[in-house]
């Protein structure tokens, strides 16, 4: 009988339907999926990371640095950590109190003028009566927008002793020439009178938005009761204002803290140190003196007096919650 050879029996095992099995080589492995870093999860997260990176680059970091140099003082080319030093430095000071002072005292005096006045102007754009409103509103906002540098210099042409403008129209009436930048007094009262030109309008475009969201009802229910104006203006605009005058007392307090340019170039500080202020000394330390662990002291301190003041403001116009 004969033996059936090699081909035969390698039909007889895999029959004609079956193929040799094959080891599964590298090609026929499935490749690996790759993790994906866009997603819908991402994608958000991906559009705020450049403003939270510039966030951090400058403003989280120069605010911690500062601090951190608040506590060193300069020795040789570096610094060296000196402790509480600057600010016990800080509340030795009489120079420091001096500024603290003028900057209360134009604070006090210059704020509730702005104030005031922005309020007239916005009750009386407010008005029918008056005609060319948006004339009006343009012209008392267009100094809030002016370059400080510019308006500065403007004030100080206009107040100059001998040829300014300002005792040219006092001569008219007689008025000797006053000495507006380098008498004590008449300083502070120029570079007040600078600041309220400035600020007034812009405070005024915020009470004119809210005169405008006071209903006319209110008004009209005033009048059929016998109202007057004085009265319809105590009793309902006022009251209805309350947030208004928070917001831009908050705002013109923290404005006037931080008040530099226009003492800096109206009047230098001068005379006397008669306007300095806080931002202007630190100025002076930091840039003039290079005593930056000193002028980071006056910075935090100047933090906490206007977290402090704001706080209270707040409290005491009942917006705490």
């Amino acid at each position: 009988m004969s033996q059936p050879n090699a081909e035969q029996m390698a039909n007889t095992n895999h029959g004609p339907n079956k193929q040799p099995s094959k080891k599964p080589g590298p090609s026929s492995q499935k490749p690996k999926s790759r993790k994906k870093w866009i997603t819908p999860k991402t994608v958000p997260y991906l559009f705020i990371l450049p403003a939270v990176t510039f966030f951090l680059i400058f403003t989280v970091y120069p605010v911690l640095s500062s601090l951190l140099l608040s506590f060193q003082t300069r020795a040789g080319s570096g610094y060296e950590f000196v402790g509480l030093d600057n600010y016990i430095r800080l509340f030795q000071d009489t120079l420091f109190y001096k500024a603290l002072g003028n900057t209360f005292l134009i604070l006090l005096i210059q704020v509730p003028i702005q104030l005031f006045l922005a309020v007239v102007i916005a009750v009386a754009l407010n008005s029918q009566l008056v005609k060319m409103k948006s004339f009006f509103r343009i012209a008392f906002f267009m100094p809030a927008i002016t370059a400080l540098v510019a308006s500065s210099i403007i004030f100080m042409i206009i107040l100059d002793e001998n040829y300014g403008l300002a005792n040219y129209v006092l001569s008219l009436f007689g008025i000797e020439a006053i000495a507006w930048l380098s008498d004590p007094f008449w300083a502070k009262v120029a570079l007040m009178a600078a600041i309220t030109w400035r600020w007034t309008g812009y405070n005024m475009v915020i009470f004119l938005a809210g005169l405008q969201n006071i209903p006319g009802s209110l008004y009209e229910a005033a009048e059929m009761d016998g109202a007057g104006k004085v009265r319809q203006f105590f009793y309902i605009t006022v009251p209805q204002l309350k947030p208004i005058f928070l917001f831009t007392f908050v705002l013109s307090t923290i404005g006037t803290l931080q008040l530099f340019d226009e003492p800096y170039i109206l009047t230098q500080g001068g005379p006397n140190n008669a306007t300095l202020t806080i931002t202007l000394y630190l100025y002076q330390n930091g840039f003039r003196y290079f005593d930056f662990g000193y002028a980071s002291a006056i910075a935090y301190v100047l933090v906490l007096i206007i977290g402090v003041l704001s706080w209270a403001q707040m409290k005491w116009a009942g917006e705490d919650k």
